[in-house]
């Protein structure tokens, strides 16, 4: 069992280097900058430069002007937020919400840890499931990512907003914040204005694509809902409940979608049979736009 295990991280590790270099060749560094200024040297005032800079302590010990100088502090604070609730076992494809969160996450650590950034990790479901503080390292990543994968959860409901309530309580210093869940619950709507003022916040919405349009499926169709065990029959060869199913559907990611335009955060949009690098590349360059304005 541990070198199944082993060898599922490696995969993911492995298949991780390639968009973690496409990610990292793109807008990553140039998003996300530092988040401020940290001293670097002293030295001899030049014409030129800011008086504000000036050092009087230095300038009077020695006898004519010295100015300090800074440099843009670079390193990050990368923290994921992830949901491990009932709904993110769900996969009609090839691979589980869980599964996708858990590859995401490793390409979003290994992104930082290149950019000799801090990474950390909250799981959570309706409680706080487990908090992993930010670190750097290999071997920090490799452990946030087995985690993800195989961390067994208490419970298999929904509380967004639990989670960020205790985040916010948490994490005092600004952080970039991965929010990874499929949104499938109400309530959190309060609590994520605060969140991005302190943060940079990017909700991440992993979808199924059976979540949005009907199985083909002729007859009698079992479903079970993955939080709260109900399990109804329905017929797939109706057409009407086939329409009416997407139309709940496109309600429901609506809302989601008017939420986050409402509170003005941009959101990543993915799916368990698409590709994930291509979507966060174009949010990236969306968020260096703005910033150039």
């Amino acid at each position: 069992m541990a070198d199944d295990i082993f060898k599922k991280i490696r995969r993911i590790e492995i298949k991780s280097r390639q968009p973690v270099n496409q990610l990292f060749a793109g807008e990553y560094r140039s998003v996300f900058k530092g988040q401020g200024l940290e001293f670097h040297e002293v030295r001899a005032y030049q014409p030129g430069d800011d008086i504000r800079q000036i050092d009087w302590n230095v300038s009077a010990r020695l006898g004519h002007p010295f100015i300090k100088k800074f440099v843009e502090e670079r390193q990050r604070t990368i923290i994921l937020l992830v949901d491990v609730s009932g709904s993110l076992d769900y996969g009609s494809l090839k691979k589980s919400k869980n599964e996708m969160a858990a590859e995401l996450s490793a390409v979003l650590a290994f992104s930082a840890i290149k950019n000799n950034d801090l990474v950390g990790v909250l799981l959570f479901s309706d409680i706080i499931e487990k908090y992993i503080p930010p670190k750097k390292g290999r071997q920090h990543v490799l452990r946030i990512i087995r985690e993800i994968l195989y961390f067994k959860k208490k419970n298999i409901k929904t509380n967004i907003a639990q989670a960020l309530r205790y985040f916010n309580r948490v994490q005092r210093k600004s952080a970039i914040v991965f929010l990874i869940s499929d949104f499938l619950g109400d309530g959190y709507e309060p609590e994520l204005p605060p969140l991005a003022k302190r943060h940079d916040l990017i909700p991440i919405v992993l979808k199924d694509r059976y979540e949005q349009v009907f199985p083909e499926h002729n007859g009698l169709l079992i479903v079970e809902d993955p939080e709260s065990g109900e399990i109804v029959a329905v017929d797939g060869s109706e057409a009407a409940i086939k329409e009416a199913y997407r139309q709940t559907a496109a309600a429901e990611w609506g809302k989601v979608r008017q939420l986050f335009r409402r509170i003005q955060l941009d959101c990543v949009e993915l799916s368990t049979d698409g590709n994930y690098i291509k979507p966060l590349n174009l949010y990236f360059k969306r968020q260096e736009k703005r910033r150039r304005r």
